[in-house]
Parts: C-alpha cells; structure tokens; sequence
C-alpha cells in the first residue's frame, strides 16, 4: 500500500513504545446533504469511492480532486491491533480534520471534535479487538459558507478564483492519522519555559489522570552530553518544577542551538527538545536573548501545491525554510492557518522566527457566539505550539474590521497573555488595534506614499500611519510600541502568464529595496513582513517562488537588499 508521510507525527513529543501509521487508501463518501448518520453510514459496509489519506479530497494527490462544495465526508478502513498491545491504552490520533469529526471504532462512537486544525485523540483501548481486524470510520462535517465557522483563506464562493481570501477549500482529514500504544499512566502534556536569565528550564508535567506520589524524572543533553537529571513528584494531575541549565547555549535567529530532553513517568518515557531562548520587547524594538532583531519576515500562507493544506514530507517544509533564509528572510508569519508541526520542527533545527497565527478569514468576530467557534481551537492551537522555540509572537486575529467589537480583541489579547507570559501579542494584526505589544499596518500603497507614511514615526510630528482598512477607524491610537509594516508588496514578476524581461526583474529589485529601506532606516520601525513568499495563481504572482516552487528571483541579491542593520539593531 502506498502510504504518505510516514515520518513520525509528533516530532516535538515522541514515544517509541509503539505506534502505526493509518495514512493510505481509505475508502471514501461524499455526503452533500449530510444525511450519513440518518442513512446509517458509520455501519455502512462499504463506501464508494477511494482516497489517499491525509490528503484532502480536493487536492489532485487524494486521488479525488472535487473543489465543489462537500458539506459532509465520510472515511471507512481496517486495522489490525499487534497482539503486544493488550497491557495499555490505545489511542486513535487524527493530526487535524476540518471540521467536526466523529469517529466510530466497530460499530461504537469514541468521541467527537470541533475545528479544522488542531490535533485530536481518542481512547479506543475498550472497542478494539485482538487477532481479528477492526474497522474505523471517520466522518467530516464541513460548511465553509457558515460565517461562524472559522475557514481561514478557503473559499466561500464557488468559482475557486485563488484571489487574495478564495484559495482552495480543505474538507476532512488533512493530517496524518495513527494509532497510539501507551501505558495506562502516560504523559499527556508537556509545557516548558525557558528562564534565560536564571538559567532555568520551567516544566509542567501533565499525566492523564490522578496518580499518587509518582516520579517524574527529567533528563537533559546537548548535543549528546548528558547536562544533568532532575527529579519531581506528580501527586495529582501534574508537577511542576525547574530544571538547572548548567551550560548555557542560547537559540538565536540563523543559529539554532537545541537541547534534547527525556521524560520519565513509571512505564512512560517521551523524548522531547527544548531551546533556551528569551523574547522581549525593549523600546522599540523585539530582542532576543537581549539583542534587539529586526524581524525580516514573509508572509507565508501555507498551501502545498497538489496537496493543498497538506505538504508530501517533512523535507518539503525543511527546503522551504532554507530557501527562505538564502532569500534573506528570518522568518514568518503563518498567515491564516495553524501549520504542520514539521514546519515549526523545522523553523526550530534552522533558527527561523514565526507568529503563529489564527485562520479568522470568512470568521464573524462581530457576533457573540462567534468566541464559542474560535477560542477553543485557539487555545488548543497555542497549547500545542508553546514549546517552539521558532514562535516569538502570536497574532489570535489578522485583519479585525470593526472597532465596536474591541472588547472581543482584548479578550482575545488578555487569554493568550494568560497561557503564554512571554511572547509578544498582536491583537488583531493591519487595521484596528485594541490591545496590543506591537503596533502594525498594511501597507500595499507603493512607492512614493509608503515612504511618506513613515516619516511620522521618525520624526514625532503628527499621528503614526494607520492603514484604514475598509474605512475603518482604529480602536486605540499608536501609544509609542514598536511599530511593524506586517504587510507589504512591491513590484511582482509573473512567470504563470509569460517570460518577464531583464526590465521586469530590475523592477522588482528597485521597487523591493526602496520599500525595505524606508523600514530598515525607521528608529521606531521593529520588522517588516513581505507578502508573500509563494505565488497561490495569476491572481496572486508576488511570491518569491513559484506555485509549482521554482525560485524566482537571485537570493543573493535579495538577501543583501533585507540584511544590512536596521536602524534598531545599532
């Protein structure tokens, strides 16, 4: 069977006790009523079509490939439980699925999730059975046109135009999906905080459930040297306690310095990485480990080309990065969707800075019930992204259209404040502000007017420039943060729609250098973010590479424009 992505899932929380990729050929339905469960699909013997899972069914690698509308899919295979597996729990993994799941193991439903990009499991230890193959069927609830529904960039119109917010829609399964043997105690979370200044590690050890005076044991190296072992009681749920870095080595942008970690709980032992690594925002400027850094950022939107959501390999993100920081880049902002876990893997091996962001698009924050479709996954979001060290910010709201409902970005600030004291928070990035660390625009104005926008911060005379986004006015004025232009484009080159000219080519590196030097030279300016890093179709040709990734401009060039000292790095 061809099975994709059967790298390891979790490369940031990894057991060895034992797992089974589920990846591969499912059979498969599509439901456009969403009348499965009353036509008793979860018992149905067999479904119609076929799919590759984790790939979407809208994508060409699925084997499917329908960018219709499908308000509900359903999923059926068999599995086999190893017969070594009767002395735990079993635990059936679905790495995101957009986006309300329930599964069915032999006949019975395990559990249910909301949203579309956070990792979900369930036990199965009581439903499965041993030397004879059991089924799991899976269905996906999808209505990308529901206003409440956060969709991030999927289209809501059927033309599929691939036009700034319309890219292709993900419905179902777009992660990988396994199976988990654990203990009946096993570790459930782990959340660690870097004490930079202290040379400390923060941890808290969550088990499963309750556990009396049980040892957790901590051990940490470096590059293969043992740097010392630390032991806690859990008596309860979880434990906290710190953890001594003897010898420091400091994660920085372009020199990833990482440590390895193994946790130990009775027959439990999960392998993890850490980063000692301080963000802090000083004056105007975004240090890290105390040295302030301009943020050279893409906007990256995270589609894979056939595969839509979902990348082939884990070495796909790692040449994406590589070739981002050859660009000149250091780093980006996840635009409008919660990326693969090996994408920030692989920002955490190659020193590349992220925001991690929420997929609000086409999501009506001005309505009240909305929080009760967003935050949960947020949360969920930010829990599982916590530990990398490449994330240096988070942004819950990109593009908040409204003023009259700051008190919904505030609260969104004052959650993710409360889950993570560290990292800087934009509220609602471009347009409005109601509560933030980091004051920011969008910017697509062009030469001359971009630079023109600027002039206030450098000089205090007069409001710093808002972007007025759809006429809107901001919630709070500029009150002195650092400032950030987390939007920009210059002058693109379009190889979709024929051969660009010598002349074209010099356009762009013209028009892209007078941009970044107005922001580079700006004493209040903390970063920039280039839009984007990859062209999405001819309505969107302002990538640095291609659709089908080709680069398409000289990197060398590019990085020289991006990396010489920013005004805040003197």
């Amino acid at each position: 069977m061809n099975i994709p992505k059967q790298e390891y899932p979790r490369p940031s929380f990894v057991r060895d006790r034992g797992w089974i990729n589920l990846n591969g050929e499912w059979q498969f339905e599509i439901d456009h009523s969403d009348t499965g469960k009353e036509r008793n699909f979860q018992n149905r013997e067999t479904f119609n079509s076929k799919i590759l899972v984790p790939y979407c069914p809208e994508s060409t690698l699925s084997g499917i490939g329908n960018t219709d509308f499908m308000k509900a899919v359903w999923y059926k295979r068999e599995f086999d439980i190893p017969a070594e597996w009767n002395n735990g729990k079993i635990l059936f993994h679905i790495d995101a699925c957009d986006y309300r799941t329930e599964v069915w193991v032999n006949g019975k439903s395990v559990g249910t999730h909301v949203g579309g990009y956070t990792p979900f499991a369930f036990d199965i230890t009581n439903v499965v059975k041993y030397g004879e193959a059991n089924t799991v069927v899976v269905y996906a609830f999808d209505d990308a046109r529901n206003p409440l529904q956060p969709t991030g960039k999927q289209d809501t119109v059927y033309q599929n135009i691939h036009y700034c917010w319309y890219y292709t829609r993900t419905t179902g399964i777009w992660q990988t999906v396994w199976l988990e043997y654990v203990p009946n105690i096993y570790i459930d979370k782990i959340k660690m905080t870097p004490d930079v200044d202290n040379s400390l590690l923060k941890v808290r050890v969550t088990a499963n459930e309750c556990v009396e005076a049980s040892k957790v044991i901590a051990e940490t190296f470096y590059e293969g040297k043992p740097m010392g072992k630390t032991e806690a009681i859990i008596d309860g749920k979880y434990v906290d306690f710190d953890i001594n870095i003897e010898e420091l080595y400091l994660w920085n942008p372009r020199d990833a310095k990482l440590y390895d970690i193994v946790f130990t709980l009775g027959e439990d032992k999960v392998t993890s990485y850490f980063a000692m690594r301080k963000v802090a925002i000083k004056g105007y400027a975004i240090e890290i480990n105390d040295v302030p850094v301009f943020q050279r950022l893409v906007l990256d939107q995270g589609y894979c080309g056939e595969g839509v959501y979902t990348a082939p390999s884990s070495e796909y993100y790692e040449r994406e990065i590589r070739w981002a920081l050859e660009a000149g880049f250091n780093g980006a902002r996840m635009h409008e969707k919660i990326f693969e876990p090996y994408y920030l893997y692989w920002a955490d091996k190659l020193g590349y800075m992220l925001w991690g962001e929420y997929a609000n698009y086409h999501w009506d924050c001005s309505r009240p019930e909305a929080l009760y479709h967003m935050l949960p996954e947020w949360l969920e979001a930010v829990e599982r992204d916590y530990n990398h060290p490449s994330i240096v910010g988070w942004c819950p709201v990109n593009e908040g259209t409204d003023y009259r409902i700051a008190r919904t970005y505030i609260f969104l600030y004052d959650v993710t404040r409360a889950i993570d004291p560290m990292r800087p928070i934009i509220d609602t990035s471009g347009w409005i502000h109601a509560k933030t660390d980091v004051y920011d625009s969008h910017d697509y104005s062009g030469m001359p007017d971009f630079g023109k926008h600027y002039e206030s911060l450098n000089t205090g005379e007069g409001p710093a420039y808002i972007s007025m986004g759809w006429g809107r006015v901001p919630a709070i004025p500029y009150e002195e943060q650092p400032y950030m232009v987390s939007e920009f484009g210059a002058a693109a080159v379009n190889l979709m729609t024929h051969e660009p000219t010598e002349e074209e080519y010099e356009r762009f590196y013209r028009t892209f250098k007078e941009h970044v030097d107005v922001l580079l030279d700006n004493k209040k300016m903390c970063g920039f973010c280039y839009c984007q890093w990859c062209d999405s179709a001819i309505h969107e040709c302002n990538g640095f590479i291609t659709e089908d990734r080709r680069k398409k401009y000289d990197f060398a060039r590019t990085y020289e424009i991006m990396n010489r000292k920013a005004y805040i790095e003197k």
